[in-house]
């Protein structure tokens, strides 16, 4: 029986060599319920291993908007199948079949245990880190700096505190574009450790005065679309430098376990400041479209009041910008879109209807890291936040709520409706 055995194992290696199985490794390496297999063609995927101690393969981003389907939960869909469920929009997968409730189909792999390997049935190179890109055609647009040869200088924070003191609002954003693509492509492979600045660097022809001072104006005339236009673009250069600062700030942050973050909280934000950077060219460009240029008005830095009050904590940090203020973003946009819409600017209403689109995506990004620490440490997310609001934030929060885009990142009513003032 015992040769039986073995011949059977070498039969099941020989298929496997002879196939299209990719060997990724022990089955011990695999006790998350998630894990992200990065793979050289691009097309990345999620290996999930059930409570029953079976393993399952699918495409790592969802086919809806991408969203990380490494962070999703599972479910039961009933009569005994399993679902993942994307953690931005709570689209189901079905781990047999990839089919979706929702119509979407996602691309799942075979996936077989030889002698306690896990194999996967697919033809592209897989690995637990990310693969660096073979692809060395140079980009337009973006600033001719390389990577740090220094390996201690070759680090996400290291170049995360370069954008923060990065003055120049164009040169911030190419070389956010730049450390995007190595951290994605893998020539950065380490978060490291930084001391960000007290405040990022600001060009010195700006004209900085308190946010109740600018005139933002109502959209009706070109003038007062350009000077909307420009305080979005402010905002959307504090954006950036707030993802870069979130990075750097808390690479060290411990759980009260002592484990650290994992990497996807890194990526998140990293994909993070890449939106916001392509927010910021998008409005620029449309200013200059319109006839005048970032800095011919006023701007703020309330932004970065916030940043500086919750440095010293994470969960303050993800609550008052992403989980309110990026929220309120969303709150304002179909006002602000309306405005440029009765004008005819339809250009603008393109442009603010991207940056609409990957708010959501952002608010989901604090609330899904925010949910994830409070759970890790057994905090009540809800009270958490409600705290957090009321400690941090001046004021209670002011409707109209834009329940739909709150919805669709994770944020339900239980979240805000609390915090607003009550009736008298």
């Amino acid at each position: 029986m015992d040769h039986f055995e073995e011949d059977l194992v070498e039969a099941l290696k020989e298929i496997v060599r002879s196939g299209n199985w990719q060997c990724v490794g022990s089955k011990s390496k695999f006790k998350s319920p998630c894990t992200k297999l990065y793979s050289d063609d691009g097309e990345d995927i999620v290996l999930v291993h059930t409570e029953d101690d079976r393993f399952w393969a699918m495409d790592s981003s969802c086919p809806h908007e991408g969203g990380p389907l490494d962070l999703g939960d599972i479910e039961d869909l009933g009569d005994g199948r399993l679902a993942l469920i994307c953690p931005w929009h709570h689209f189901d997968f079905c781990l047999d079949t990839g089919a979706s409730s929702t119509g979407l189909q996602n691309q799942v792999y075979d996936v077989r245990v030889v002698d306690d390997m896990v194999y996967i049935n697919t033809q592209s190179s897989l690995s637990l880190s990310p693969i660096p890109s073979t692809n060395t055609a140079p980009q337009e647009n973006l600033l001719p700096v390389e990577v740090a040869s220094n390996p201690s200088e070759n680090t996400l924070c290291f170049w995360a505190t370069k954008v923060l003191c990065t003055a120049d609002p164009k040169e911030k954003v190419a070389l956010t574009k730049e450390i995007q693509e190595w951290w994605n492509s893998g020539k950065i492979t380490e978060v490291g450790e930084a001391t960000p600045p007290a405040q990022p660097s600001r060009k010195d022809n700006l004209t900085v005065l308190e946010p109740g001072k600018i005139k933002r104006g109502k959209g009706g005339t070109q003038a007062s679309r350009i000077a909307l236009l420009h305080s979005l673009a402010n905002i959307e250069q504090w954006a950036i430098d707030l993802s870069w600062d979130v990075i750097a700030r808390f690479s060290e942050f411990t759980l009260n376990g002592g484990n650290s973050l994992p990497r996807q909280f890194f990526s998140d934000f990293v994909k993070v400041a890449g939106d916001e950077a392509k927010h910021y060219q998008l409005l620029e460009e449309r200013i200059t479209e319109l006839g005048s240029y970032f800095g011919a008005l006023p701007v703020h830095n309330a932004l970065w009041q916030s940043a500086s009050d919750t440095s010293h904590d994470l969960l303050a940090r993800l609550a008052i910008v992403h989980m309110v203020h990026e929220a309120r973003g969303l709150d304002v946009h179909p006002q602000t879109l309306s405005r440029f819409a009765t004008q005819g600017d339809q250009r603008s209403v393109e442009v603010l209807e991207v940056i609409y689109s990957d708010e959501i995506t952002h608010v989901a990004a604090g609330l899904r890291w925010f949910t994830y620490i409070c759970s890790e440490e057994g905090r009540n997310c809800l009270t958490t936040f409600h705290e957090l609001v009321k400690l941090y934030f001046k004021g209670y929060l002011k409707p109209p709520f834009n329940t739909e885009g709150r919805k669709i990142a994770g944020m339900t009513e239980e979240w805000y409706i609390p915090l607003v003032k009550p009736s008298s």
